[in-house]
């Protein structure tokens, strides 16, 4: 895919980020993830898919905020809950492009622009469901769930209980005032733990809260 001039500029800073994340830099990953960041930008103009609008941002407060989880995923598959634009399942699909990633979504808007992506990336291992998470209804429990700035850890828990494996992990990504919420953790999971995560040029605190179900 061609890249505009302003996501084509964005190449240094992502492969900079890469490295202090311990992250591949590979031609092709690199690649993809440039190329995620040109579509978003080119769909937000007519879809408005989210309310960050200059590239240099979106790598940052999107792209890089959702590869900073990844060390923490470890299972062969993840359904990421509200997907919205694809975050933080795009991302991460493209950084193991041999694992299965469920985007589920209920904004057809967004369900669209996911396919897009999906397609023109060629990410086979990748499925986007338009439906809301509650309603999601795999043929086998999934190993483990995400989700990024959509409900509370309460909320997240509730949506995934009927279909995440027992043992399977939520991994909710949270910004400051997460701590509110742990005490709402409902019955049937286990807190495991609360993992701080460094996002290159992002300021203010970022978690991941790493339940169990039980």
């Amino acid at each position: 895919m061609e890249l505009s001039p302003p996501i084509a500029a964005l190449r240094p800073k992502l492969i900079d980020a890469l490295v202090a994340m311990r992250l591949p830099q590979d031609e092709v990953r690199v690649g993809h993830w440039l190329a995620y960041l040109e579509l978003l930008a080119k769909w937000n103009q007519a879809y408005n898919l989210t309310a960050v609008r200059e590239p240099g941002e979106m790598l940052t407060r999107h792209l890089l905020d959702s590869l900073a989880m990844a060390s923490l995923w470890t299972e062969t598959e993840l359904a990421d809950m509200g997907a919205g634009a694809g975050l933080p399942g795009l991302p991460l699909a493209i950084l193991h492009p041999e694992r299965r990633v469920v985007l589920i979504e209920s904004n057809g808007k967004k369900t669209r622009f996911m396919r897009e992506v999906k397609r023109s990336l060629g990410l086979e291992r990748v499925d986007v469901v338009g439906a809301r998470a509650e309603a999601f209804h795999p043929a086998e429990p999934m190993q483990a769930a995400t989700a990024r700035a959509v409900a509370s850890i309460s909320e997240l828990a509730s949506w995934c209980r009927a279909w995440l494996a027992p043992g399977g992990r939520l991994l909710a990504m949270k910004g400051p005032g997460y701590g509110e919420e742990l005490a709402t953790i409902p019955a049937g999971y286990t807190l495991i733990n609360v993992h701080p995560l460094s996002v290159p040029g992002l300021d203010g605190e970022r978690v991941v809260v790493e339940l169990a179900r039980t």
